[in-house]
């Protein structure tokens, strides 16, 4: 197994990126009214997640990595919401939605893991 060199190494880094991607892509077909509503808020929230991760590793110190890792987290549970306000506000099709849900949650379950193996490895 190759060492992680920079923050593209890391596949919770790929999968949010990947999820971004797919954000921007779903919010495209929102209705315009929305473009500073949740379009906004939720495309926010999906460049957070990456960003935080590729910020937070590049950091110098493991406790900074840890504070983006927890910001990371938090736009994750948000965008989950906004996804699943997506749903119910009828501004997209469940099918078109689910796959972004479940990578949502697979970033989330990679970031707790994360967060657990900085915390072992820096524990006294």
């Amino acid at each position: 197994m190759n060492a992680v060199q920079s923050y593209r190494d890391l596949v919770v880094w790929q999968r949010a990126m990947e999820l971004v991607e797919r954000g921007y892509r779903l919010t495209a077909a929102f209705p315009s009214e929305e473009r500073f509503g949740l379009t906004s808020q939720l495309r926010r929230a999906l460049v957070s997640v990456a960003s935080n991760i590729a910020e937070g590793h590049n950091s110098l110190s493991t406790p900074v990595y840890l504070r983006h890792l927890s910001t990371a987290l938090g736009s994750q549970a948000e965008a989950e919401t906004q996804l699943e306000l997506c749903i119910r506000l009828g501004f997209a099709d469940r099918d078109h939605v689910r796959p972004l849900i479940e990578i949502a949650g697979e970033v989330g379950r990679m970031l707790h893991a994360l967060v657990r193996s900085l915390r072992q490895r820096n524990a006294p």
